[in-house]
């Protein structure tokens, strides 16, 4: 599938297939004892378990080893602390995904000071220039993900109807770009609609900022909420309502919504696993001494009801759980 979007610098996309360890590349790197520090912007959430399962699978088979991971817990001053005690152990590189933009770009960029190399995941501060504060930067096509969340919305939502949008109220470039997609694609496709924005500052907020939005606009017909962490939460503030709405990430609990004909009528899925497996071998690439691309994107992919079950075993590597296969198939049934 083709990338929406353009880089945070506005660099043009590549794709992970561009980075590719040779056997000699594996044995290189198995002499060299690499070792890699992880400042994750949460661990909470199925994205997070896979993305890691990924990146640490594919640095073992490479000989690296992965000395410490840490939970910033989207808190960009346990970001600023976990940069500045990893950077103090004896790492060959810091990868990092940025919980901000500004508040924690100074601290990424004096990872360099301490003779580290610095790779990021999903978010770049603008202050950050790609070749010379970090090697490079692997995401999700995030813009592209927020075009198939409002396409898939569009198709329940009655014309000129009222459509909520609950975005993220940090500085993020995951998040931004999401939201900007799915709105640049209703005003485009469905100017018919009448679109209204809110934000939340943190994940446990959103199921009141959510609530308030619905009490506040009690005609929407449609929500976008711009992951499914928070939509979660959005959905069990909301339990007595069913209102159609799309998010991002196949998580356990979007996927069983989406397979038994609840809220969630669509999901704009992310290959957080595949994600995991690029970061690293365009780490261990850079570490070798190979030029890199500066932005690397892994297309995401649109799941309707009837793709649940394949779409969450292409991306889960696993059969889905039992109580997520009762759902889709008595849901076909009905």
């Amino acid at each position: 599938m083709s990338i929406s979007g353009l880089g945070p610098h506005g660099e043009s996309p590549s794709p992970p297939e561009r980075v590719v360890l040779l056997p000699e590349d594996i044995r290189r790197a198995k002499e060299r004892d690499f070792r890699v520090g992880i400042a994750m912007h949460t661990l909470e959430g199925d994205w997070s378990r896979l993305l890691l399962n990924g990146m640490i699978g594919t640095f073992g088979e490479s000989g690296v080893v992965v000395t410490e991971i840490i939970d910033c817990k989207f808190s960009p001053d346990r970001q600023i602390e976990a940069l500045e005690r990893l950077s103090k152990q004896e790492l060959s590189v810091l990868i990092s995904l940025p919980v901000a933009n500004a508040p924690v770009a100074q601290a990424h960029k004096d990872i360099s000071a301490y003779g580290i190399e610095l790779m990021l995941l999903e978010n770049a501060p603008a202050a950050l220039i790609p070749g010379k504060d970090y090697g490079g930067l692997i995401s999700a096509d995030n813009f592209g993900l927020g075009l198939m969340a409002a396409k898939s919305l569009s198709q329940f939502v009655a014309p000129g109807a009222q459509v909520g949008l609950l975005g993220f109220q940090a500085d993020f470039f995951a998040t931004n770009q999401r939201e900007l997609a799915f709105s640049r694609w209703m005003e485009r496709n469905r100017p018919d609609i009448e679109l209204v924005s809110t934000r939340f500052e943190t994940v446990e907020d959103a199921g009141a900022v959510g609530r308030r939005l619905l009490l506040e606009h009690s005609d929407m017909a449609g929500l976008f909420v711009v992951w499914d962490t928070p939509a979660e939460s959005v959905l069990s503030e909301l339990s007595e309502l069913k209102i159609p709405m799309t998010t991002v990430d196949l998580g356990k609990f979007s996927a069983k919504s989406l397979a038994s004909g609840g809220s969630i009528v669509g999901i704009a899925g992310q290959h957080p696993f595949k994600q995991g497996v690029a970061a690293a071998r365009t780490t261990i690439s850079q570490l070798l001494g190979h030029k890199i691309p500066e932005w690397i994107a892994i297309p995401g992919v649109p799941i309707n009801r009837a793709t649940v079950l394949e779409q969450y075993q292409s991306i889960w590597r696993t059969i889905a759980p039992q109580d997520i296969r009762d759902a889709f198939f008595a849901n076909q049934a009905d």
